[in-house]
């Protein structure tokens, strides 16, 4: 076993096209590291439907040139083989370490393939790439990111033709594509022969950012925004200008792109400590609202005006139900029509918002992938900050369309003397108060994650916060309007709609726990009361889920 580690070590070294992983792996085989070599050759990094993501470094359980070139590869046979040879790629890379090298070599492995290949102009956000796609009339789209993971990592993410990301079979037709690819030395790489795009494709992001808002409403939000050493700083504040907002206040230290991500332990509007500098830059400039980006610009985190808020210091971080909620309610108002959809882990309060305005409505799978193909879709959501509020533009979630649209809604209250948290409390009188919360529990072993399902399947809750557990669903089984995903739904008894998913994060080390109880509010001198029952009652199921699941 020793040995066969090591002679796969040494094929792979031989081969790596990377002078920085070569001598990395170089180093690791010399000082006979048969543990980091068991974890880096004791299997391969897995194409799925969120494409590749991994920890950088060398190996084929980790995100280098090897793996990378491999995949594009791979998608270059599926995409010959489905009769797109000769098609459009596009190719959009973040700031993270080693993104626009692996932009440049899916570039020449796709060029090589015979198919056309253009590269954005420079690290942008991953909505301008999913726009380009439709834009440009693409076969494929590639983005290299790896979100709002910690600063080790990178990532892949395929869009096909349309605009939205892969989902089965797709996903898996790619990946034995990749198994197939041979050596390294068989994938042609030409040096040249692919386009670099020019800044006509971000003047018609942002053309399309336009639209996103109503003709003649007020723009006096005033923002403080931060990109957390992301890709967003440029493009939304080019957006705000050119919709007639007052300038966002940038966050100083968090608003050029370093993929150090020095400020922060994890690049994550929802981690705890990453609003901390944008909240002393608000407490400083006193703007309407906080608006926070994750690296990669597809997601928007608000925060509100909050004297009671604990650890904000007078800010609160909404919730992404909350702003999912808000959203929604904005775009009722202004008389959208066709279909609004979420992920089943988000709040149920959209179904009654989209029941009471007479419009369709539909849960999917967690992940845009599934949301953006819903059919007539006018609004999607799902409560990890990710809003689609332009398909026609951007078929998947877009942290610029949403921050304006957010800023848009809060200038209206505004102009009114209201605020956002004035317009929540309007939908919890109106629908009842949809509270959620969530468990969230990170491993380094992700054996872990693994246990606590099976142990949950195998003993499942009869009760959790005192309240019975009138039904469980195992939602690997699939049903008539969902596929099959690893999770667990339970629903609870009593007048508090009590809901608890289990599942594990298709992104992160994580096992997650999505929670959600809705108290009757009869009029706005109940709100207090509800909010504090709510809150009880939701760290109770926390309590018990976290004791059930074993982590």
């Amino acid at each position: 076993m020793e040995q066969d580690v090591i002679t796969r070590a040494r094929a792979w070294l031989a081969e790596d096209p990377d002078s920085e992983t070569r001598e990395e792996l170089a180093r690791i085989i010399e000082a006979g590291d048969l543990d980091s070599l068991t974890e880096r050759f004791s299997g391969t990094l897995r194409f799925g439907t969120a494409g590749l993501r991994g920890e950088l470094g060398a190996g084929p359980m980790r995100m280098n040139r090897a793996v990378v070139i491999r995949a594009a590869a791979g998608l270059a046979a599926y995409l010959t083989d489905r009769g797109d040879g000769g098609g459009l790629v596009v190719i959009g890379y973040d700031a993270r370490y080693k993104s626009e090298e692996f932009a440049r070599d899916t570039a020449a492995v796709m060029t090589g393939a015979g198919l056309r290949a253009a590269v954005l102009p420079r690290a942008l956000p991953t909505p301008v790439l999913a726009f380009a796609v439709r834009h440009l009339g693409a076969v494929a789209g590639v983005e290299v990111t790896a979100s709002h993971n910690p600063p080790r990592d990178n990532g892949y993410k395929v869009y096909l033709g349309g605009g939205s990301q892969i989902v089965p079979p797709a996903d898996g037709e790619i990946a034995a594509r990749i198994d197939a690819v041979g050596p390294l030395a068989s994938v042609p790489r030409p040096d040249g022969g692919w386009e670099i795009l020019g800044e006509e494709v971000l003047t018609a992001y942002l053309e399309r950012t336009d639209t996103v808002l109503t003709p003649g409403t007020p723009r006096t939000a005033r923002t403080v925004h931060t990109a957390l050493h992301g890709v967003g700083t440029e493009t939304l504040l080019a957006a705000f200008a050119r919709a007639g907002f007052p300038a966002p206040v940038p966050v100083p230290e968090q608003a050029e792109p370093d993929p150090a991500f020095p400020t922060v332990a994890f690049p994550n509007p929802e981690e705890p400590g990453a609003m901390d500098l944008a909240f002393a830059t608000a407490r400083r400039v006193q703007p309407d609202l906080v608006i926070a980006n994750d690296p990669d610009a597809d997601r928007c985190a608000v925060a509100v005006p909050d004297e009671s808020a604990d650890g904000g210091a007078g800010w609160r971080m909404l919730s992404g139900d909350e702003t999912g909620a808000l959203l929604a309610a904005h775009l009722v108002h202004k008389g959208a029509r066709g279909t609004f959809a979420e992920s089943i882990v988000s709040s149920s309060l959209l179904g009654r918002i989209a029941e009471a305005a007479e419009l369709g409505y539909e849960e999917t799978l967690t992940g845009f992938k599934w949301i953006a193909r819903v059919e007539g879709l006018r609004y999607g959501y799902e409560e990890a900050l990710g809003y689609c509020v332009d398909p026609e533009g951007v078929k998947d979630k877009d942290g610029i369309t949403a921050a304006l649209l957010v800023a848009e809604l809060a200038s209206e209250l505004k102009a009114q003397g209201r605020t956002l948290a004035d317009l929540l409390d309007d939908l919890a009188v109106t629908h009842g108060l949809h509270a959620t919360g969530q468990l969230s529990v990170r491993v380094k072993d992700l054996s872990l994650i693994a246990d606590a399902m099976r142990r949950l399947r195998e003993r499942p809750p009869v009760e959790l916060a005192g309240l019975s557990v009138v039904s469980t669903e195992d939602l690997a089984e699939g049903s008539a309007t969902l596929p099959p995903t690893d999770g667990l739904r339970y629903r609870l008894a009593g007048a508090y709609r009590a809901r608890v998913i289990v599942r594990p994060s298709g992104t992160e080390p994580k096992l997650k726990c999505y929670l959600e109880v809705v108290i009757p509010v009869a009029d706005a001198t109940g709100l207090a009361g509800a909010k504090g029952e709510a809150r009880g009652v939701l760290e109770a199921l926390k309590r018990d889920m976290s004791a059930a699941a074993g982590i």
